[in-house]
Order: structure tokens, then sequence, then C-alpha cells
């Protein structure tokens, strides 16, 4: 879909949306008119035969302030955003300069998000007009390194994600603590075996057959284990998986702990070479470069979701999974059907679907949250991320707790689902 926008000598504004020709054979697409989702070039607009150049801007003032005596008409292409997700494990020589590579092909393009590269591989997070978002994709799998990479996408429906684009070289590919450059990240068969999303599905009902053939008792040979932070748990995950003791994966620790019986590490007490280890995460890097921790400990038996939770939600839909998916962008949730809307109908006639919503907790009160997203503390120097019920979020107004309400540095309730912008938008207004 494409629009223009008509702006009259006294700064009035129309706008128009329609199929247009492509902004190519328009005089001057403008990207300067709309806050989120268009092109972020420097743009030309027609004014009586002479074309002047024009900065993109924020607002729609800025084609106002173009215009002169004469209505004058920008073409503005429309474009749908997405969020790109994707890894790979892989050598790269000389990382320095693959990265001024990727720098050099995305110099102009609208993409913001997060790449990392090193000798280990690639890891990308970005959001961008889809075109521009695939034609990066196109051009990464042209290296023969990167041919089948699986690229995961989902709707960014207000346009960025992330506020700007970085990157760059990184040691880590994933935040873990003392690294994961030592790992043998490059060694398949140091990874957990991969599973298809429907061999992952058919494991997780055979196992609850058994269980419910068996009285009710869970089975003992095989551990479920949510690879992810507590606070991604507490909006969605798969049935029968416990909440992780957990606020960042860089100090997850589970098979790793000196003494048994520790009661928040689910793999203190399990057979090593018996027991079956389903491990799952977002998009599956965590599960790549934990499971090869776990190998190095002596456990055998370790699989995860190929693709990781999203790419589960896509293929199978939300079955054997309540709640929504932590998205670590400006979205913060995702419902399943954003993945796949056809297989929701089936996960909707059973008692699963029922249930999706009565596990979320306010964390103020304790009480069940309709709302599967989180928010940021009021109070800038607590910013919990934490989910709340309607009544303490007007209670402590926006805060985690009593204490953040007199904080020096508190912010203004956000209605909806946006997020907070930096503290000087915010530092002279009396909340």
């Amino acid at each position: 879909m494409r629009g223009w926008c008509a702006v009259s000598s006294s700064g009035s504004l129309s706008l128009n949306f329609g199929l247009y020709p492509s902004p190519k054979a328009a005089n001057g697409a403008c990207g300067c008119c709309f806050h989120h989702g268009f092109p972020r070039k420097v743009v030309g607009i027609k004014s009586n035969n002479n074309t002047r150049k024009v900065h993109r801007a924020i607002s729609i003032s800025c084609c106002a302030s173009a215009s002169n005596s004469n209505d004058k008409v920008c073409q503005a292409e429309i474009e749908n955003f997405v969020v790109v997700n994707f890894y790979r494990f892989v050598f790269i020589k000389d990382p320095q300069h693959e990265v001024a590579k990727h720098l050099t092909f995305l110099k102009g393009l609208n993409i913001h998000g997060r790449i990392y590269i090193n000798e280990q591989g690639i890891n990308a997070q970005y959001s961008g007009p889809s075109e521009e978002t695939f034609a990066y994709v196109k051009w990464l799998k042209e290296d023969e390194k990167f041919s089948d990479i699986l690229v995961q996408t989902s709707p960014a429906l207000n346009g960025h994600t992330f506020p700007k684009l970085k990157l760059r070289y990184k040691p880590s590919l994933v935040q873990f603590e003392g690294g994961v450059s030592h790992l043998p990240l490059l060694d398949p068969s140091m990874r957990a075996t991969p599973l298809a999303p429907s061999e992952w599905r058919e494991r997780l009902e055979a196992v609850d057959n058994n269980d419910k053939a068996s009285n009710s008792n869970p089975s003992t040979d095989y551990i479920l284990l949510d690879v992810r932070n507590g606070y991604e748990w507490d909006i969605g995950h798969f049935q029968g998986a416990q909440r992780p003791d957990v606020d960042c994966f860089r100090g997850t620790s589970f098979g790793l702990s000196p003494i048994e019986g520790v009661a928040s590490d689910l793999l203190s007490n399990v057979d090593k070479q018996k027991t079956n280890i389903m491990m799952y995460c977002t998009g599956g890097i965590r599960c790549d470069v934990y499971s090869t921790i776990l190998r190095q400990q002596g456990f055998q038996n370790l699989y995860t979701v190929e693709g990781g939770v999203s790419h589960y939600l896509k293929t199978e839909g939300p079955v054997k999974w309540v709640g929504n998916l932590f998205t670590f962008d400006s979205r913060l949730s995702l419902p399943p059907s954003t993945y796949n809307e056809e297989t929701l109908i089936e996960a909707s006639m059973t008692q699963q679907a029922l249930e999706n919503d009565k596990f979320a907790k306010c964390y103020v009160c304790g009480s069940q949250v309709s709302e599967l997203r989180h928010r940021n503390c009021a109070n800038l120097d607590c910013n919990l991320l934490f989910l709340c019920c309607a009544n303490c979020l007007m209670d402590l107004r926006g805060c985690c707790c009593y204490n953040c309400t007199t904080a020096p540095r508190r912010r203004p309730v956000l209605p909806g689902f946006q997020r907070y912008k930096k503290w000087h938008m915010y530092r002279d207004l009396e909340v």
C-alpha cells in the first residue's frame, strides 16, 4: 500500500492511502511524513520544477515547512515492518572484515537492531520495512556460510522495535558469565540435538499421556527445562515447565551446583546418562550455548526444539503452550496468533485454552492479570520489569512498590502499550 499527503499553503494536511505506482516513478518519494516505518533517506520534493533536498524528520510538520505558496504532494511509501531473527554458529576467519562487509551493505537501508559477529558466527535481531529486511537476508544467504540459515520473522505493527542499528564485533554472541568464546559451539555434536517442532510436540504429548496413564505420577526419565529468565516464563511457557529462578541468562546454573539437592537446580539430582532433558528458549541460541556447557558436565540426552519457541508457534501453534511469548524488543510480548492464526483454532478447542491466562500473577498483590505484558517501574532508578494488575497500576502510579512512589526520578504512568523514553522527556514534568 502506498499513500500521499497534500500540504496547502496554510499548512493544512490531508492524507490519502491506496495503490500507487512505485515511489521510484514519482517525483521524489518522501520518507519524512510519518513517525514510524518509512524510508529514512534524504529525498527530493518537487516544487515549481525546482527540486530541493529535505532531510527525513520525525513528524509531518517537515513537509509543511518545505512547502511554498502552491499546494504540493509528496509521495510516501507505506511499508509493512517486520522483525527478523537469525543466528548461526560457523567459523569466521576475519570477523572484523565480515562486520565491515555487512556495514557496507546495510548503509542507507532503514534497518534498526542488534547484529553481532565474531569468530564463532552471527547473532541478529533487527526491524525494518519488509523489502529492506529481506534484501539483507537475501544478500546474507549468498554467502555459503549462511546459505541455509533459519530466518524467522514476526510483524512490527508500530514501526521499528529497536532504537537504532548496532552492528559490531562482539566477543560473545550471547552474554554469559565468563563468556562463551571458549565453548565448543562450532561442534554440532556438543550441542543439544535439534528436534523439528512436530517431533517436539509429539514428545510432549507422549510424556503427558504417559503421566496420565500412571495416575498422574510425573515421569522421572525426562525434564522439560526452560532456559530463559523467570520473567519470560511469567507470561508464557510450555505446560509442565517449572519457572526458572533466573533473572538474567548469564547467571543460569542448571546442572552446575557443587552440591546435590539444590531446590532451584532442576538437574542437581538427575541421572546424567539416562534422563532426557528437553530444553527450550525463544529462538534457540541460548539452548545451543547452554547445552554445550551441560555436555561438558556429562549430560548425554539433550534435546531442543529447532528455532526455539517462535518457530514452534509458527508451525505447530500454541499446542502444549500457555500464554504469550516474551520478546527482547519494544513489543515485549506477542500472542501465539502473531506467528500462526490458523493453528490457533486447534489449540482453542482444548482445555489448555481455558487455562491460558490463569497463571500470570501481579507482582505487587499476587492477583491474576489479564494483560500478559510487562511494564517498567515508573521509578527510573529501579526500572524493574514486572507484571501489574490495573488496580495496583493506579494505586502505585506505575511503580513496583511503595518505596518507588517517592523516588526523585519518577516518570508518569504510561497508557496502553507505550514504552518509556529517555529521562529528559520527563525531567520537568510534575508527576
